[in-house]
């Protein structure tokens, strides 16, 4: 899909779509009740993957508009050689995998080819440590075998959605489990989210600094629950206050755990004296970031070492797609530079880069220039909405169908 957008001035108001960190984390903790309603879901292609893996490992799902009502599933039951499609879904692979290795049925996790060239290899050292079968392809990865309690040490700087994973598995195994996170931990504030969520369905962890104490034999409690508005897809609306624009965005909490609510924080100095920030607790706003830092005379971003294990390289994508706007930044091992400079408008098509905050970004950066974005279905992934609500504020867009 192609979409042109036009320079605009965005204006009006617009209600946050529900929150895709979240939304994960209570369909899997409400698939492990008896019976939980999770309200306020949008049913983006991630979200959709994560309902369609629960039910394929046995849980039952009524769906009602964007009301869940869901549960009934035992992780020590599933079905024979389950399949499960991720789609291009890092949260659902990396939160189901460990749930999988409770029944000692042989399961395949499939999706995109990009989803397995992302880390995974902290569950393959589990597993090899363990005596569990572990085959991965470039599209899926096998597993059989059982998972034990104990002592779990893995590496904080990789990605967050492992030790999410472990935390939602291993209350449900005989004996204590003590799960130690090594080196500097990065994006905690996700795991906060993990926490927050097994609170509401009975689920009781200890926290010591980047240690978890996690009893055995633990059983998940129906819960309801309504998805809050999401902090990441804010950022890219609320982007244009900071740019010209006037947009209301509606429906945020006052109060939240997301990581991502310091996007403000971000955007408010952004073309003031303080221009160096750190992005490790924050990467999703990377793209924003950076597209903002263009034409607000630049700025350092720190933490950005993780950005190549995502949906893309999102450094090296921004760098190819900012030097079209007349923008050439500066990546290093852990850090990028965005210049000061004049921004042009693009004289060749943008390209997403199969990555929905690639789009997102690039979309928002186009209001101010006019652009041509190619791959721009992308957005599904967390904001199938996107171009419809860039309409209703005004901004520009014309889309073409492949």
């Amino acid at each position: 899909m192609k979409v042109q957008i036009t320079k605009s001035t965005p204006c009006g108001a617009v209600v946050a779509p529900p929150s895709k960190s979240l939304a994960h984390r209570a369909l899997i903790c409400g698939a492990l009740s008896g019976n939980s309603n999770i309200k306020n879901l949008a049913f983006s292609k991630d979200i959709t993957a994560t309902l369609g893996c629960l039910k394929a490992l046995g849980a039952t799902a009524d769906i009602c508009e964007n009301t869940a009502k869901i549960g009934g599933l035992n992780p020590f039951e599933i079905p024979n050689d389950a399949v499960l499609d991720c789609n291009e879904s890092g949260s659902t692979l990396r939160f189901l995998l460990p749930l999988c290795l409770l029944s000692g049925k042989r399961v395949t996790l499939k999706g995109a080819k990009r989803l397995f060239q992302r880390p995974l290899e902290i569950y393959e050292k589990i597993c090899t440590e363990q005596g569990i079968f572990y085959e991965k392809t470039e599209s899926s990865v096998t597993v059989c075998g059982k998972l034990s309690s104990g002592s779990y040490k893995i590496p904080g700087d990789i990605s967050s959605q492992f030790i999410s994973g472990l935390l939602f598995t291993l209350p449900l195994l005989d004996g204590v489990s003590i799960l130690e996170i090594t080196g500097e931990l990065e994006s905690a504030s996700y795991i906060n989210l993990t926490l927050n969520m097994l609170s509401k369905c009975g689920i009781r962890i200890t926290r010591l600094d980047n240690r978890f104490i996690i009893m055995g034999n633990q059983k998940y409690a129906s819960f309801d629950y309504t998805v809050e508005g999401d902090c990441s897809n804010a950022a890219f609306l609320d982007a244009f206050n900071y740019m010209g624009g006037n947009v209301d965005v509606k429906g945020l909490p006052e109060t939240t755990a997301q990581g991502d609510n310091v996007y403000k924080s971000i955007m408010g100095v952004l073309g003031t004296t303080d221009r160096e920030f750190d992005l490790s607790d924050c990467p999703d706003l990377a793209p924003i970031s950076f597209a903002l830092a263009a034409i607000k005379g630049g700025a350092r971003f720190n933490g950005t070492a993780r950005l190549r294990l995502k949906e893309s390289d999102r450094a090296q994508a921004m760098k190819e797609e900012l030097q079209k706007f007349g923008v050439d930044i500066q990546i290093g091992d852990n850090f990028v530079v965005i210049p000061s400079a004049e921004i042009k408008a693009p004289k060749e098509p943008l390209n997403g880069h199969n990555d929905h905050r690639i789009v997102m970004a690039l979309s928002v950066l186009s209001a101010v220039t006019g652009g041509v974005i190619e791959g721009a279905e992308a957005v599904s992934k967390s904001y199938p909405d996107f171009f419809e609500v860039l309409k209703s504020l005004n901004v520009g867009v014309e889309i073409y169908e492949d």
